[in-house]
């Protein structure tokens, strides 16, 4: 796969991420128990022998460069190619820094960079999709449907109204780009795109020369007619982390074991930072039922179909149901927690009681004392 090169995309847009993005971008969002979101995106790609990576930032990007590092856990540490973090870029007006406008405006502001690639093809992505796709599989349809652009989308039945639909014919050619819809139809954009480094350039520069900044509207609505864009359709599970109900409920079908065993299939594994932490431990007293438990735990209370990231504790008496909680969350004696996101370093003090709802979770922001 030494034809494909990658190009991940983090930045500040989504804004009903509330207080899990205040500290981070969308895509070093923590999910899954072990996993940050754009470690699905690398390992996507290094499964499919991509070797050569840019991840492209913008705001609140120093999470994110933390935990990259050099790309070693995921092989992209190279002396040539291998991971590449490339430099925030900012549209600036006289008043300061505006928010993200576009993967265009995001993709001029490294133009130097699409100059190095060495790849014929590139295979753009968003760093928030938490995804296992076959990429070499996509890859080779696109080059054997002759289309210019191919366009990945879901089959799934998680609609969301700000998201990018797609129609097709039988060839699976795109019809229609459609957005900004209160009742989504044809197939949900993934955000994942395959085109050849030339056409990328071209775009890049030509939709640059003419101050536009939209990847949606500017290249894929206003090329449709002109360009042969396909369709491949993924039938499996595919989560774009864009608000706290759809990161709690999404989290949550991670319970269900047939949706883990085609999440984290072992043909194509999910590469993550180790925590370097001991066993977990469950006490004499502790009780552990439907729940994903990382390492480095101790669990003396009751836990109930919920997501422990490592390092978790649970102090003895205390109830934790339908809760996702993020590294070092500490949880007192008695306390008691339903429907809850808590950040890193979280502390409930002890007989708290807090209960949100399946379709209100509540959000405790990091480090804080409850």
């Amino acid at each position: 796969m030494n034809g494909l090169h990658g190009i991940i995309f983090s930045y500040e847009k989504r804004n009903n991420l509330r207080e899990l993005t205040e500290i981070r971008s969308a895509a070093s969002i923590p999910f899954g128990g072990r996993y940050r979101a754009v470690d699905f995106a690398l390992s996507n790609l290094v499964n499919a022998g991509v070797t050569d990576v840019g991840v492209v930032l913008h705001g609140r990007y120093q999470s994110m460069l933390d935990h990259l590092g050099t790309g070693k856990v995921w092989d992209l540490s190279r002396k040539r190619g291998g991971l590449r973090v490339l430099p925030p870029f900012n549209y600036q007006k006289d008043w300061g820094a505006m928010p993200f406008r576009g993967k265009i405006e995001a993709l001029s502001g490294v133009r130097s960079y699409l100059n190095t690639i060495r790849q014929d093809y590139v295979a753009l992505m968003d760093g928030d999709l938490v995804v296992n796709l076959p990429m070499a599989e996509i890859f080779e349809e696109h080059l054997k449907s002759g289309a210019d652009i191919t366009v990945v989308c879901g089959d799934d039945s998680f609609a969301t109204e700000d998201g990018t639909y797609y129609e097709k014919d039988e060839s699976g050619r795109i019809t229609e780009v459609l957005y900004n819809l209160h009742s989504p139809r044809g197939y949900r954009g993934l955000e994942v795109y395959i085109l050849s480094t030339e056409l990328l350039k071209e775009l890049v520069d030509d939709c640059t020369a003419k101050d536009q900044y939209s990847w949606r509207r500017d290249v894929l609505r206003a090329q449709r007619e002109k360009r042969n864009l396909h369709c491949y359709v993924w039938g499996g599970f595919a989560a774009q982390i864009r608000s706290v109900q759809e990161y709690y409920d999404r989290s949550m079908q991670l319970l269900d074991p047939e949706i883990r065993a085609e999440l984290f299939t072992p043909e194509r594994p999910i590469r993550a930072k180790g925590a370097d932490k001991s066993s977990t431990y469950v006490g004499a007293e502790g009780r552990c039922v439907n729940s994903l438990v990382a390492e480095g735990c101790r669990i003396e209370g009751t836990v109930e179909n919920s997501i422990l990231f490592p390092g978790v504790v649970v102090e003895e008496g205390a109830v934790i149901r339908n809760c996702v909680l993020f590294k070092e969350t500490t949880v007192r004696r008695n306390a008691r927690l339903s429907y809850i996101i808590a950040d890193k370093n979280v502390e409930i003090l002890a007989d708290r009681t807090l209960m949100g709802h399946s379709t209100y979770p509540i959000v405790l922001a990091k480090s804080s004392k409850v």
